[in-house]
């Protein structure tokens, strides 16, 4: 079957169970199964890189069979949406390839390590698409923390005033050394960019989600710290960026990536300056949002009762038990499956929205390779060549 014929996707019904399977077998296979268990979705089956690896998450995750390989499971009638968990490089290709057995998508970011591929991408479940209808989102999970959505909220509704800059930085350990490898630090499995691609994309898609905004141009530095590692020998990929940016609101602002920073696990940091107050957000602290006035300040809780509505959708449980990065996963996976059936669920991340991260990323390395001021391109998927 050539990828651009159009399979028709049925819709299932809200009491029909949507039947799941997962393409890949590693940490973040854990997390999409956890989301999908917690939507009450069937667990049909994984693929992973050998039918032994495949057998193995199976019987650790819960799910009914394994197969023995991608063709296989995209053959099973039972299944309605594949999560793809895969290395980068994967991703493009096995997503491709879900949508054109009819299926629907959930892929794990970067949507591709080329624009040209997201761009594909995107534009197959465009409107005129081989894949229109279908649904097909990226997981910029981070967007789903209530108090995201509340930052996002008093933004659009003026609370801010007028945005003058932005600062925000996404800083990790867990490659810290030299004997700490993966396969992300391979640009053959993980693509040009590591550590923009990987979290610098998730602080992007939360500024601009935030705001409304969008990154106009960017000038950016990078840096491997560590050029050899393990497994992998020499390694080219980056340890760390900084990157200054103008939006096209005209506000400044400026972001640091680091997959080297002691101490610091899963810190995503962000904050918003407006002409009226200022809003930050902490995601190893995300039962708070911090609202700054000339007149003092506010820490605003995860109270359903303070909210706004999208805010308020989003909390699970009361105020005082602590919601975290599982729960912002379970919320997104929770609204594809609500798209699956038809519903058009409020900032869902989809392929457009997986095709822009890896315009910025590209954009940024570039930037950084040149010594430069880059422009971002701002086409949507329907005018992508």
């Amino acid at each position: 079957m050539s990828p651009l014929e159009p399979v028709q996707a049925p819709v299932p019904s809200v009491d029909e169970q949507l039947g799941v399977a997962v393409v890949g077998g590693g940490f973040m296979a854990t997390v999409h199964s956890r989301a999908a268990r917690a939507a009450r979705a069937r667990l049909v089956g994984i693929a992973s890189s050998t039918p032994e690896r495949a057998a193995d998450a199976a019987a650790r995750l819960g799910f009914e069979r394994s197969y023995a390989s991608l063709d296989e499971l995209l053959a099973d009638d039972a299944v309605d949406v594949v999560h793809v968990t895969t290395p980068n490089t994967l991703h493009a290709g096995q997503a491709e390839a879900a949508l054109a057995a009819g299926k629907h998508v959930v892929c794990e970011k970067p949507l591709a390590t080329t624009p040209d591929d997201a761009a594909r991408l995107a534009a197959l479940v465009a409107p005129g698409g081989a894949a229109a209808g279908r649904t097909a989102t990226v997981p910029f999970v981070y967007r789903y923390h209530p108090m995201v959505r509340e930052a996002r909220a008093r933004v659009r509704a003026g609370e801010a005033g007028t945005v003058l800059t932005w600062h925000g930085s996404y800083l990790q350990d867990w490659l810290l050394t030299s004997a700490d490898d993966d396969w992300r630090v391979d640009p053959a499995t993980g693509g040009r960019s590591r550590a923009f691609a990987d979290i610098g994309s998730h602080l992007v898609d939360l500024l601009e989600f935030v705001t409304g905004d969008r990154v106009r141009r960017v000038a950016a530095t990078k840096r491997t710290f560590l050029s050899e590692r393990a497994r992998h020998g020499a390694v080219v990929t980056e340890d760390a960026v900084a990157v200054t940016l103008e939006t096209d609101g005209g506000a400044v602002g400026t972001l640091l990536v680091s997959q080297v920073a002691p101490g610091r696990k899963n810190r995503l940091h962000l904050e918003v300056a407006g002409t009226a107050e200022s809003l930050a957000f902490d995601q190893e602290q995300p039962e708070t949002l911090w609202v700054g006035r000339r007149a003092g300040t506010t820490i605003v809780p995860r109270d359903a009762d303070q909210l706004a509505p999208d805010a308020a959708r989003l909390v699970t449980v009361p105020a005082g038990h602590a919601q975290g990065y599982q729960d912002a996963f379970a919320g997104f996976v929770a609204d594809t499956y609500a798209s699956v059936r038809g519903g058009d669920p409020e900032g869902l991340p989809r392929f457009d929205d997986g095709l822009r991260a890896s315009r910025v990323t590209e954009a940024v390395m570039d930037a950084a390779d040149g010594g430069t001021w880059v422009d971002v391109p701002t086409e949507t998927s329907g005018e992508a060549a």
